[in-house]
């Protein structure tokens, strides 16, 4: 297997609202600006949830892609 990365099928997701599960339980809700091959993922608007239902607005960030854990849309995708 080479170390070629292929680019995930994320372009319909651009400017959607997601939900991403990351790794160590956490969640974050966003909107999709942008990916690279690697899945690295940047979101705007982002809210981090916490275990408490505590949320947390934390703004722009930038999600390493083998940090996560699953997608979900949480709007319709057309």
């Amino acid at each position: 297997m080479s170390g070629k990365a292929f680019p995930p099928e994320l372009k319909k997701y651009i400017d959607k609202r997601l939900q991403l599960k990351l790794n160590g339980g956490r969640t974050v809700t966003g909107v999709l600006r942008g990916f690279d091959p690697y899945m690295n993922i940047v979101m705007d608007d982002t809210v981090e949830e916490k275990s408490n239902k505590q949320k947390s607005e934390i703004g722009m960030v930038v999600i390493r892609g083998n940090s996560i854990a699953l997608i979900e849309a949480l709007e319709r995708i057309t």
